[in-house]
């Protein structure tokens, strides 16, 4: 039978057709040598027999596109699974980075967040020492308002003494002005006195440091000093306090007045 005769044959590629002859021949060439004579103990009619018992060799057609498509999927899965892994990765990585700033910025919150504690706990600290010395400032203050302030008993001391009462009083005058005239009225005696000038031969002589006469002493005579012409302190006031209204200060004095 020719090979186009065989069914399918046309669909069959190079190698199948190959096969397919090579059976072919092989069927050819075991006829031939059923018809030849053999050795002299053959038995032409048992070979007969079992030429005649040859079954036809049945062809069968192989279709390889399933192969194909078999190694077609594994390339699709094998491509699938890649790119799941890819995917993957991609997502575990994108999750790590997530993460990872998730905890920078808890982090860059709390370093944020313990600054601001210690900015107040600082703040609080020096408001509270602030307090504390204010509160000291001012204890000490009291304590020195209560404290009175003690002058030497000397010329310096009755000087500044009456600084600080003329200063309260608002009237005008230095320390030096102030010790200038004294030297040259009374050289510094609280009890000098002058019998001889026209206020003495008036019967009102002067007195005291800055030689005050008894009617501008009571006139010009400041409160909270002494009522005595003789004592130190209430004479330089009541003199610096007649020389503020006649002359606008003592430091203005350069001679008798």
């Amino acid at each position: 039978m020719p090979l186009h005769a065989i069914p399918g044959y046309s669909r069959l590629n190079r190698n199948h057709k190959l096969s397919a002859a090579a059976v072919a021949a092989g069927g050819a060439a075991a006829v031939v040598f059923a018809v030849v004579p053999g050795s002299a103990n053959a038995e032409p009619a048992h070979n007969a027999a079992s030429a005649q018992n040859v079954k036809p060799v049945a062809y069968h057609v192989v279709d390889d596109s399933s192969a194909y498509s078999l190694v077609d999927n594994a390339a699709a899965k094998a491509q699938n699974a890649e790119l799941t892994q890819s995917s993957t990765r991609a997502a575990d990585q994108a999750s790590a980075e997530a993460f990872a700033a998730k905890k920078q910025a808890e982090g860059d919150a709390k370093a944020a967040a313990e600054a601001k504690a210690k900015a107040a706990a600082d703040a609080a600290a020096r408001a509270k020492e602030d307090a504390k010395n204010q509160r000291t400032t001012q204890a000490a203050s009291r304590s020195s308002e209560r404290k009175p302030v003690t002058y030497a008993n000397n010329l310096d001391g009755w000087i500044r003494e009456s600084l600080s009462i003329m200063k309260k009083n608002g009237i005008p005058g230095s320390y030096e002005g102030i010790k200038r005239n004294v030297m040259r009225e009374s050289g510094g005696n609280p009890r000098a006195i002058n019998n001889w000038d026209v206020n003495a031969q008036m019967g009102i002589p002067s007195k005291g440091l800055l030689q005050v006469i008894q009617p501008t002493f009571e006139q010009y005579h400041v409160a909270g000093t002494a009522n005595d012409l003789y004592d130190p302190v209430a004479n330089i006031v009541a003199a610096c306090n007649y020389a503020a209204d006649k002359y606008g200060s003592m430091d203005n004095v350069d001679s008798a007045y």
